[in-house]
């Protein structure tokens, strides 16, 4: 059973929930809405401002969240290897694309949005020992390449200010890459590892700070790491006995970071931490 916690704005560590199943992908949407996956229950997960709890079952095996300026849930769905869409306007579901030369997407993972409405996506697959990720671009206009390949699983990512730079984990190299971004081009140039993780598996969701910290929830251990724009260790918030999968800042500065967990079940709220990037102002595209 989910168990809201109204209080937890106001803590240096609070829980916003526990007892969901394999929470992924936090991400706020423009009213200030908290929203998650239930990886294991098919489900989307929602916390209004309110402190409202809402689930909408969409079947597979939703991941990585997105929400674009129209208030639309983008979502990867290792299930149904597809990147689909919840319009909580007419409470429908769609899937957006879901194969790319020809195959099915491999197990997406998770996603990010530039400022121009382009969608970048990680398809990690089973590359656990083989270097067989890659990592995908949906232009504005709907269409779709490969600008990455060759890694091994391929997971969080996330853009730094002006999406001058884009940042991509490598779970089981336990290390982050950064390379320039070229949003008009949807191309990802110039790749160089950013920074190293330590712990039994590796990054996994990123999120950034207004001054260029890079807060990486790293699974398989029990903390977030935090690097400053070089990729140097500059600190690291503890979840205690927990598990992180992934976190996003709070854009009205409420929650401060939001991190969801996978050992309670749990979403925890860092108040004091951020406030994170601005989001991007994109009109909704993509089809």
């Amino acid at each position: 059973m989910v168990k809201p916690c109204a209080n937890a704005a106001s803590a240096e560590f609070g829980v916003l929930a526990e007892g969901l199943s394999f929470p992924e992908g936090p991400a706020f949407d423009r009213d200030g809405h908290l929203w998650c996956v239930e990886m294991t229950a098919g489900t989307l997960w929602q916390r209004t401002v309110q402190g409202e709890i809402r689930s909408r079952f969409v079947d597979g095996r939703p991941n990585g969240i997105a929400i674009d300026t129209e208030g639309r849930v983008w979502f990867c769905d290792s299930g149904h290897n597809a990147i689909r869409r919840l319009d909580p306007a007419s409470d429908t579901v769609s899937t957006v694309v879901d194969c790319i030369q020809g195959r099915p997407l491999d197990k997406p993972n998770d996603l990010a949005f530039d400022r121009l409405g382009n969608l970048v996506f990680t398809c990690p697959g089973d590359s656990r020992t083989e270097p067989t990720g890659y990592v995908c671009c949906l232009s504005a206009a709907g269409d779709l390449t490969v600008i990455s390949d060759g890694l091994y699983f391929p997971n969080g990512l996330a853009f730094t200010a002006g999406d001058a730079s884009l940042l991509i984990a490598e779970t089981r190299r336990q290390r982050l890459w950064t390379g320039i971004w070229n949003a008009d081009a949807c191309a990802w140039t110039e790749p160089c590892v950013f920074a190293s993780t330590a712990g039994p598996i590796g990054p996994d969701g990123i999120a950034i700070s207004d001054t260029g910290d890079v807060y990486i929830a790293v699974h398989g251990t029990n903390r977030i790491e935090i690097k400053d724009a070089s990729g140097r260790h500059s600190g690291m918030l503890s979840v205690g006995e927990g598990n992180p999968t992934n976190c996003a800042f709070d854009p009205s500065g409420a929650l401060g970071l939001v991190v969801t967990e996978t050992t309670k079940g749990a979403i925890f709220s860092f108040g004091d931490a951020g406030p994170g990037l601005a989001l991007p102002s994109f009109c909704g595209s993509n089809g």
